[in-house]
């Protein structure tokens, strides 16, 4: 894979509308994205060392291919994105809960303020994470990171506060901390999602 390759226009045709358009393997996505099986002939070649440049290959890279194939695979049910964002969301549940724990039982913090702690911490995980994972092609760098932990920790405040205050109110009802810290988290993911889709990790010309 040189990245050159040819085909007919119609081929090209039939499967524009179904491009995923992640990342820059194109060549998959024409492959998967095609309403019929294709024929193709690869001619191949002898690889040598490389004498100038750097390769391209980097842990975004990855990203994207991985969710360059979840999409195809469940793409039409679900974004491929929205997965990537959510098994995110799952690893920040278990900062949250961990982090809480170790307030709770070790410092014998009280639980409203554990429970903002906790939030505050896995919120600026997950914004690391998604920034290098979910949002690969769309990557936050030097100064824009910057700003885009602000526009993250902005746009979630709101469920942040939506988090502690239920999670506070359930664990008065229950008196367990593990379902009230779950209460908590579940008000805040969706709007943590659509939020910082739509502001911090906006693409030009959509705001």
């Amino acid at each position: 894979m040189s990245g050159f390759f040819m085909l007919r226009r119609e081929v090209f045709t039939a499967a524009n509308r179904r491009l995923s358009g992640i990342g820059f393997k194109l060549l998959v996505d024409l492959f998967a994205s095609s309403p019929r099986p294709l024929r193709f002939l690869e001619l191949p070649y002898r690889f040598r060392m490389r004498r100038v440049g750097e390769s391209k290959l980097d842990t975004a890279v990855v990203c994207d291919f991985g969710l360059l194939l979840i999409d195809k695979a469940i793409g039409r049910f679900v974004p491929a994105r929205f997965v990537a964002f959510a098994m995110v969301g799952i690893l920040g549940v278990a900062v949250h809960l961990l982090v809480l724990s170790a307030l709770l039982k070790i410092l014998h913090t009280p639980f409203v303020s554990g429970q903002g702690i906790a939030t505050g911490i896995a919120m600026v995980m997950n914004f690391a994470v998604n920034n290098a994972v979910t949002y690969s092609d769309q990557r936050l760098r030097g100064w824009r990171w910057i700003r885009g932990l602000l526009s993250f920790v902005a746009v979630c405040s709101i469920g942040a506060l939506a988090n502690v205050g239920v999670a506070s109110y359930v664990f008065r009802w229950q008196a367990a901390w593990i379902p009230a810290a779950l209460a908590g988290i579940l008000v805040s993911a969706i709007w943590n999602y659509v939020a910082t889709s739509i502001f911090t990790w906006a693409r030009p010309g959509r705001r």
